[in-house]
């Protein structure tokens, strides 16, 4: 039987919520954009792992200093990167900005381009250039 991972099991502490949250942050803000469906999905996250604003508030005040905080287990990892991926794509536009996050925390868990360009593929419902106005949601 498969072990099953979500955001909620693998995201354990409140650290770990925290880091994850800025990542996402980080991603949604790297065009400059924050889109309508960009704060909508870290809304659904952030209400989804429990976060306050309150909790959040020094990350949006501190934003310009912040840098991605690397999950240290393998399948939180993956799943981040999924949903690092799944915020790029909210807007239904690859910007290069944040698709060169996406690639650094790829590279920063030793994942390739390849492997980023697939999963971006895949998250994007089979279309690379991110045409996908509804991409997936976190499950």
């Amino acid at each position: 039987m498969q072990d099953y991972h979500n955001l909620e099991t693998l995201l354990n502490t409140q650290q770990k919520k925290l880091s994850f949250f800025q990542n996402l942050v980080l991603i949604a803000a790297a065009d400059g954009i924050l889109d309508k469906s960009e704060g909508e999905f870290l809304l659904q996250i952030g209400k989804k792992l429990g976060l306050t604003a309150e909790d959040v508030k020094p990350i949006a005040d501190n934003l310009s200093v912040l840098s991605f905080v690397v999950a240290s287990e393998g399948m939180q990892r993956t799943l981040e990167l999924q949903t690092l991926v799944q915020m790029m794509l909210q807007d239904g536009q690859i910007d290069p900005r944040e698709y060169g996050l996406c690639m650094e925390y790829a590279n920063r868990i030793g994942y390739s381009k390849e492997i980023l360009d697939d999963m971006v593929t895949q998250l994007a419902g089979g279309a690379p250039t991110g045409g996908n106005r509804n991409p997936p949601t976190v499950k």
